[in-house]
């Protein structure tokens, strides 16, 4: 080669890098779209321009960026021609060489500088070479110049070639990838099973039917912790399981409502000791010969044996009779009569008391069982209207604390009592009213007597302890009245009074009309025994302060209360 040619060469080598970086730019951009080469027989190369599928050329990719001195790109203020194209002619490289064996370096030493080929027409129409099967792969990124100040911003990052790809080529990767994906069938190692459909899903008790128990399961593998909890689940299906039976039991057993006792605020309360509701005089004389210990064992060794009736029995089943019939036309009724069993005995006693008091069906709810202690002191707590007892020195103590009180006598003999009505009896003087009478008598005779009661026969007598007692009964006869039940009212009670009607009787009724209370029934004796009166009557219970009459009553069969008040005592 000839030192000219030489010369020649190295002038055009700006023009020739230019060639070549241009040329691979626009393959980079766009690889699907890029021009096809001729190739000729001479040493020239024409090159053919880029068109897309509508046949337009597509323009330099360095028309939208400002002209650099160091690159010499064009520049977009530049006028262009549309049917101009430059001439590129590729530098001498490995992969030039191997597309175009035909071109030798005798060729590339007689092309034209490209400043030249940038002012030739379009008007020569160059001829086209079919496409081979090398022209369309990607073509191989050409190695970087340290030298250059472009090269160095176009490959100097760290990402490789394939990610550098268009917008166009990734979009349609991955769409084929996506149908190789389809296409590729899912192959389930046999380690692993398929997922169970939906439809075949079962609920937690049937899918637990199908594992072992805590049983079948080693307990050493297990913590301390799900030990306690699987013993707790297991206690608790056990629980449930027993209540389950239970609740069906009861099921089946027919329901018998037990009225419940009415609050103490409304309800009349009625204290009674367990000497005057049952029949304990063999057990107080066990107590009072051989002390407490051997009356607390006997107790315990009987306490499966049901008590007898005592004084009080009758007159608490009458009681509960009235209650009944209240709750039959009152259903949210109150005011009812709540009996209490108040007594010393220790508590050791009360699974025999209890027992009794099942036995015969009495609705006993309250208890108060003091262990020797006197029960007194607990009347006023629990509301007391009256007080039965069989021991009169408690009486007396429940007197002078001002609770209606009285001793309970039973008859010498049985008598029959009517179970539909109660009757309640009462003396007047020191019973309903006060002993201011009774003074008079006492002191100065009967003649003195009668004058006071002719003398004050519209001054209302003062009222005595079992005053209050009446009042309640009267307002619950009140409530069958109101209801038509006058005729049928299953209360009555009933006055009877030595008095003489013609002498004295006017200040009583007066008294009573006074009080609002009505009797049902007044008997004015005149002094004669009221024991064949009273069994004519037939009352539950009879108040009166005088023994004598107690006593008479008694012998006839009939229950007494004796009211331990006024001056009759101390004479006696």
């Amino acid at each position: 080669m000839s030192q000219t040619s030489l010369k020649q060469k190295k002038k055009n080598e700006p023009g020739m890098r230019y060639s070549k970086e241009s040329l691979d730019a626009e393959k980079r951009k766009d690889p699907d779209k890029t021009g096809a080469r001729l190739s000729t027989q001479g040493s020239q190369e024409i090159p053919v321009p880029n068109t897309d599928s509508r046949g337009y050329i597509v323009r330099n990719q360095w028309s939208r960026t400002s002209r650099s001195p160091s690159t010499g790109a064009p520049s977009v203020d530049e006028p262009r021609s549309r049917n101009s194209i430059a001439k590129v002619q590729l530098a001498p490289t490995s992969t030039a060489t191997s597309r175009t064996s035909s071109a030798s370096p005798s060729q590339h030493e007689a092309s034209p500088p490209p400043q030249t080929s940038e002012k030739l027409s379009i008007s020569q129409t160059p001829q086209t070479r079919p496409i081979t099967q090398l022209d369309s792969q990607p073509p191989t990124p050409p190695e970087p110049e340290p030298n250059s100040r472009r090269t160095s911003k176009m490959y100097g990052g760290s990402e490789p070639w394939n990610l550098r790809e268009t917008r166009d080529t990734k979009e349609v990767q991955l769409r084929d990838y996506a149908h190789s994906c389809d296409s590729r069938e899912l192959i389930i190692p046999k380690s692993q099973y398929p997922r169970t459909p939906p439809t075949e899903w079962k609920s937690y008790v049937q899918r637990r039917l199908q594992y072992g128990t805590s049983v079948d399961m080693d307990q050493e593998c297990l913590s301390e912790a799900q030990q306690r909890q699987r013993q707790q689940m297991e206690e608790d299906e056990v629980d449930e399981a027993y209540w389950t039976s239970v609740s069906m039991l009861y099921e089946k057993i027919p329901s018998c409502a037990r009225p419940r006792p009415p609050k103490p605020k409304h309800a009349i309360t009625i204290a009674v000791s367990s000497r005057a509701l049952f029949n304990m005089v063999d057990d107080r004389r066990i107590y009072e010969e051989e002390g407490l210990e051997k009356y607390m064992e006997y107790q315990l060794t009987n306490e499966n044996v049901i008590l007898t009736p005592g004084p009080a029995f009758r007159f608490v089943k009458a009681l509960q009779h009235v209650n009944s019939r209240l709750r039959d036309l009152y259903p949210e009724e109150q005011d009812l009569f709540d009996i209490v069993l108040m007594t010393n005995n220790h508590a050791q006693v009360g699974v025999r008391l209890i027992n009794s008091v099942n036995h015969y069906g009495l609705l006993i709810d309250r208890f108060c069982l003091t262990g020797g202690k006197s029960p007194i002191g607990y009347l006023k707590a629990y509301l007391t209207n009256l007080y039965l007892s069989a021991d009169s020195e408690k009486v007396q103590e429940a007197i002078k604390e001002g609770i209606a009180s009285a001793t309970m006598f039973a008859g010498a003999k049985d008598m029959a009592y009517c179970d539909t009505q109660l009757r309640v009896a009462f003396d007047g003087d020191a019973v309903l009213f006060s002993d201011e009478s009774e003074h008079i008598a006492k002191e100065h005779g009967l003649d003195k007597f009668f004058q006071h009661e002719t003398l004050f026969e519209n001054k209302p007598l003062a009222q005595g302890p079992l005053k209050g007692f009446l009042e309640d009964l009267g307002k619950l006869q009140k409530k069958f009245y109101a209801k038509d039940e006058r005729l049928l009212c299953p209360i009555r009670t009933y006055l009877v009074t030595a008095r003489s009607a013609a002498s004295s009787g006017a200040r009583v009724l007066k008294t009573l009309r006074r009080w609002g209370l009505e009797i049902d029934e007044a008997l004015f004796l005149a002094g004669a025994p009221k024991g064949p009166i009273l069994v004519k009557i037939r009352p539950h219970i009879f108040f009166d302060d005088q023994m004598f009459h107690i006593e008479s009553a008694q012998k006839f069969g009939t229950i007494t209360a004796h009211v331990p008040y006024g001056i009759a005592q101390k004479r006696n």
